[in-house]
């Protein structure tokens, strides 16, 4: 495993740990003895053990007797929706998506880009039983995804074209743009159009169209994403509805 800059190999490994423990108990969603937590996160026991009890010191676990195993306290849920409700771009931004979500119909996302990949901030999924689902935090490619379009259609030609052609561009699906040129072209009517589109380039029978928008100078993507039955015949009505959206959120931030 490579450091990252600033932290040891050893401090980076015991970070994820913590986040494979976590995400154990957000799999299995009920108390787990030592012995299962170590293995379900892929971890020592003896290293799992001094994790857990760093966080049952610190009030994150705790502990039960009959049958002795480990939970997390509600604290995980404070401390976290605590920094969650100090978001600089959430607390005014959601309502707008929320109404975006209302208008369309369909699961609205907001993402950019980190490294060479689009992380998602928020996702408000669509009413309908049948509809695109993910979770906030997820990373989708650059590539594949309208996010990843739109953050990618924001730079000028010449870099566009230069940091394409440094991509790894696997076929997520078969519809996938896979060589340099084509993901270029493509990004590139997108910017004519005023918004991007994705056919099934990323989950297959999922359309997806984008629209990128600068906040405090920090690039962002909105993205409106549905099943293609729904889809394919309102990508025009739903990019006209993000364009909107995201000019008005624009215009907000400014007279802030």
């Amino acid at each position: 495993m490579q450091a990252r800059a600033g932290g040891s190999a050893a401090a980076v490994t015991a970070v994820e740990r913590v986040l494979d423990i976590l995400e154990v108990f957000h799999r299995h969603q009920k108390p787990l003895s030592l012995t299962d937590l170590a293995e379900a996160a892929g971890i020592p026991k003896s290293s799992c053990h001094a994790i857990v009890g760093t966080l049952t010191a610190r009030g994150y676990l705790y502990s039960l007797t009959r049958p002795r195993a480990l939970y997390p306290t509600r604290r995980f849920f404070d401390v976290t929706r605590e920094i969650h409700e100090h978001d600089p771009f959430m607390d005014r931004v959601v309502p707008l998506l929320e109404r975006l979500r209302d208008a369309s119909r369909e699961t609205i996302i907001l993402g950019k880009r980190q490294g060479n990949a689009v992380i998602y901030l928020q996702v408000i999924e669509g009413p309908h039983a049948i509809r695109y689902t993910a979770k906030p935090g997820e990373f989708k490619p650059l590539h594949s995804s309208s996010i990843g379009k739109a953050l990618l259609g924001s730079l000028k030609e010449a870099e566009l074209r230069q940091q394409v052609a440094g991509l790894q561009l696997p076929a997520i699906t078969g519809s996938t743009l896979t060589t340099p040129d084509d993901l270029a072209n493509d990004v590139l009517d997108g910017r004519r159009r005023g918004y991007f589109v994705t056919r099934g380039e990323n989950v297959v029978d999922v359309w997806a169209v984008a629209s990128s928008l600068t906040l405090n100078a920090e690039t962002l993507a909105i993205a409106i994403a549905g099943p293609r039955h729904r889809m394919e015949s309102s990508v025009l009505e739903c990019a006209q509805l993000l364009l909107a959206t995201t000019s008005f959120i624009e215009r907000q931030w400014m007279r802030s």
